[in-house]
């Protein structure tokens, strides 16, 4: 797995360099952009919305006076510490339901531009059809929305288990691991679509090659540490990547 989640990583540098040499900077600044105001309009409303959750589900619990009458130092380090991490986990949810519906709405983009992808690394032209769009359209909403379904299972899964003291330390980094693995899926995807793969038969040869999903979804998220650059960049850098890594993987010897 370790050598596909390098593959992944790679596969952003050589998308900068495919996106350069193709001139492809019209198709990744324009839906770009429109990700980046739609992700710091979602990120006001996140910070506006987490620390009212927390403050509540403190107070309802009655957590929060317990360990205020307790007057302990310790009790009060590891409620300080729960709060953070519940926090994290409220942070990675709230960013993978925006994250489906940016999915949702950009699945014409992220199709024609992984079908671009290959058809010029192949040096052959696959002509885009309004029927067979559709059908990527249909196919990558559908995807999203069962997506959607189990990651919020995980994620709920994973805020109660942030209670817990000290084994509740690594939900964030599963709560990250999972983040990543579903959109490094969803982008993985549309390759698969173009092998002919059903959608059953796409996500079993995922889940083999965990690493390439992963990656993929680890520097997009990582990306979002550039402010604005970073934001404008990485959708579309992520499914141009995943094609390239898909095609490595392909051209590795069995």
């Amino acid at each position: 797995m370790l050598k596909e989640i390098i593959i992944a990583v790679q596969s952003y540098f050589k998308a900068h360099q495919f996106i350069k040499t193709n001139r492809l900077w019209k198709w990744i600044l324009i839906p770009g952009i429109v990700y980046a105001v739609l992700f710091v309009v979602s990120m006001y409303f996140f910070g506006k919305s987490a620390s009212y959750v927390i403050e509540f589900l403190s107070v309802k619990i009655g957590l929060k006076a317990w360990v205020d009458n307790s007057h302990s130092r310790v009790l009060g380090f590891f409620f300080a510490l729960g709060g953070i991490m519940v926090w994290l986990i409220l942070l990675l949810m709230y960013f993978s339901w925006f994250k489906y519906i940016w999915l949702i709405i950009g699945s014409p983009i992220f199709g024609f531009l992984s079908e671009k992808t290959e058809s010029m690394i192949e040096g052959k032209e696959h002509p885009v059809t309004f029927s067979g769009l559709w059908t990527g359209i249909k196919r990558g909403v559908a995807l999203a929305f069962r997506n959607l379904l189990w990651q919020t299972v995980y994620s709920v899964a994973l805020l109660i288990v942030s209670f817990v003291p000290v084994v509740g330390w690594i939900s964030p980094l599963a709560a990250l691991l999972t983040e990543c693995y579903y959109y490094g899926f969803s982008m993985l995807d549309y390759s698969c679509e173009r092998q002919k793969l059903t959608p059953h038969q796409s996500m079993e040869f995922i889940s083999r090659h965990k690493g390439l999903s992963i990656g993929n979804g680890l520097v997009f998220y990582a990306m979002h540490g550039l402010p604005v650059v970073g934001w404008v960049l990485a959708p579309t850098y992520a499914v141009i990547a995943a094609t390239l890594s898909l095609y490595k993987l392909r051209e590795e010897p069995a």
